[in-house]
């Protein structure tokens, strides 16, 4: 792991990646740590970076985003000026929730969440097929999400923090 992080930064963002609604002394308590080093511990990993945000991860159907297509494209010309400009164009609609600079045979991937496939078409009929320099792209329509995980192994499987069981644990305490 880079920049010197230790168990306990490790474990502080593993859990923070999974809930960030955790506040500073459940954090400590779930670490073995009082509230002050916590609290230090999350404003260090906060202030270089290691932290960039806190959001909620919402139900895409249930907000009335049914369709995600994944877009490949390809610009006609390679400068950097040109690159750049098509980043700046396209990273401006909100329809657009990634876009991926590639190797290989598309210089980019958008991820493009509408409520519909009527809204989708408009969206590439009059915005991306507009777009200055696109040679060409293709569309791929996402049928099912088997998998959809945001967060990154930081630790080992004996090293990571039960949540599951504490969640148990904590609700037999109660009664």
């Amino acid at each position: 792991m880079s920049q010197n992080l230790d168990q306990k930064d490790l474990q502080i963002l593993d859990l923070l990646q999974r809930n960030s609604n955790y506040s500073v002394k459940e954090i400590g308590e779930k670490i073995g740590l009082s509230f002050t080093p916590t609290y230090d511990r999350i404003k260090y990993l906060e202030k270089n970076g290691f932290i960039e945000k806190y959001a909620a991860i919402l139900n895409r159907k249930k907000i009335g985003i049914d369709l995600v297509a994944y877009c490949n494209v390809t610009i006609r010309n390679q400068s950097k000026q040109s690159l750049d400009e098509f980043e700046q164009e396209i990273k401006q609609y909100d329809e657009v929730q990634e876009v991926l600079s590639l190797s290989g045979t598309y210089d980019y991937m958008l991820k493009i969440a509408t409520n519909n496939i009527d809204t989708y078409n408009n969206f590439i009929t009059n915005v991306l097929a507009n777009t200055p320099n696109i040679y060409q792209y293709h569309s791929s329509i996402v049928l099912n999400e088997i998998k959809r995980e945001n967060t990154y192994k930081l630790l080992e499987k004996e090293h990571q923090l039960d949540m599951e069981n504490e969640k148990n644990s904590s609700k037999k305490n109660k009664l």
